[in-house]
């Protein structure tokens, strides 16, 4: 039986437009049913997170560079990525409490000043230990946007929409990877490569541009705010770790299985998003403007992955979605990192369905996260799971990058595989959520 509200409930809030004339039918009906003040929410989540993809891609990319100036073997470089995504951990629970006690508006603009601050920063590092802690410090704002902006616009976005404008925000994140290959292409052409891997960084100061959008034209859902504001338990962690009590259902199991969830799937996706690039260039001998042609595929294969996913979790349901794309992308992680040598060809059309399939199982994600949690510690409990599995799933990359010298990257690469089996072990624990009100 469907969960999905009748037409008639999703006329009751004036703030996300529901009202507006062929808003529930059409392509863009989720779009308009999201109202001025929730399309506005809409673009600032989707620029702040596009924003964060591109800051974030700016290491990988320059990951061959990084290694050649500062003397890094496989494993130094690893570690790069793992701690930017461990101590993001901390900056998303942070992130999460704030955005429950302040409003996830401002809690946004903090996140995004941050990771951008930190970002120009990595470009004047003198050495790789300065650099390390310069990148963990952009983990910081890195972690907590994508919590932020996911649960701004989720609770603008109608329960019969929430899965297609949520993927839709995802989406975002292939946007800005590939306008940071774009970059990349272009700055890595005309500059020599120890000069190459700076100007990369200081582009990360766009972000700061956008806070200037948002801190005018945003604003919080106002019926959400205002059950929030009513709760005791704003913003607390106690609240999301309550064990089931016979008089309360409690929030314990939700988040361990929340947080498996989150582990296995950013564990597959970060393992390709850092060291395919470097697969590319060191095992199968291509050139940057050849990197940045695969990547096109990959890219443009997760854009579309983002949207398709979005649609099929309001059609399937969010476990049945991640379940589905979950055993898509180990089968694709497999084949594309046990290619012979020599297939070069068939590896480049292979990564469409690569970045299809490891980005439709993330279009869920904003949606079934906050679904999963009451408004009071709503952005807790998603800044927490969300992040905490990425902290944990860091784990892979840096598996991937000692394993690199013996095994070679494309051998490695099999990481991803399990965690994309992890990620369909922890849905048994997990409700379906699809068609539930956010107030």
């Amino acid at each position: 039986m469907s969960t999905t509200p009748p037409p008639q409930a999703l006329t009751t809030d004036p703030h996300r437009g529901a009202g507006e004339p062929g808003s529930q039918e059409g392509a863009f009906a989720w779009l308009r049913a999201l109202g001025p003040r929730g399309r506005r929410a809409f673009a600032g989540a989707f620029g702040g997170y596009a924003l964060d993809s591109y800051d974030y891609f700016t290491l990988p990319l320059s990951m061959v560079a990084l290694a050649a100036y500062f003397g890094l073997d496989s494993g130094q470089t690893g570690l790069f990525t793992t701690v930017t995504l461990v101590v993001s951990a901390v900056g998303g629970a942070i992130a999460g409490v704030v955005a429950d006690r302040i409003g996830r508006v401002k809690a946004l603009m903090i996140t995004v000043i941050t990771y951008a601050v930190f970002t120009v920063a990595c470009g004047f590092a003198p050495n790789y230990e300065t650099l390390l802690v310069f990148r963990a410090l952009q983990g910081l704002g890195f972690g907590g946007e994508w919590a932020v902006g996911a649960i701004l616009v989720a609770e603008y976005a109608s329960p019969k929409h929430r899965g297609r404008t949520l993927g839709a925000i995802q989406s975002s994140w292939a946007v800005g990877w590939g306008l940071a290959v774009l970059v990349y292409t272009l700055v890595f052409q005309f500059l020599g490569d120890d000069l190459a891997w700076r100007v990369m960084f200081w582009t990360g100061a766009l972000p700061a541009l956008l806070v200037i959008w948002v801190r005018r034209r945003v604003q919080d859902a106002p019926e959400a705010a205002a059950e929030r504001e009513r709760s005791a338990d704003k913003g607390s962690f106690t609240a999301i770790f309550k064990p089931a009590t016979a008089e309360n259902p409690g929030l314990l199991r939700t988040t361990f299985f929340a947080v498996l969830l989150s582990t296995g799937v950013q564990g597959g996706y970060y393992t390709l998003a850092t060291w395919v690039p470097t697969y590319l260039k060191t095992e199968r001998g291509l050139s940057v403007v050849g990197t940045g042609s695969y990547l096109t595929f990959l890219i443009s294969g997760a854009f579309i992955g983002y949207l398709t996913g979005g649609y099929l979790t309001d059609r399937l349901g969010r476990k049945r979605n991640i379940l589905l794309f979950a055993i898509l992308s180990a089968v694709c992680v497999l084949i594309y990192a046990n290619l012979p040598s020599g297939a070069n060809t068939l590896l480049l059309v292979l990564g469409f369905p690569l970045g299809f399939c490891m980005s439709a199982i993330f279009s869920g994600f904003g949606s079934f996260l906050s679904e999963l949690y009451p408004s009071a510690v709503r952005g807790t409990g998603q800044g927490f799971t969300y992040n905490t599995g990425r902290a944990v799933g860091a784990v892979f990359p840096t598996l991937v990058g000692f394993l690199a010298d013996s095994w070679g990257v494309g051998g490695a690469l099999v990481f991803g595989a399990i965690g994309y089996a992890l990620a369909a072990l922890a849905l048994i624990g997990l409700p379906e959520t699809r068609g539930k009100e956010l107030l």
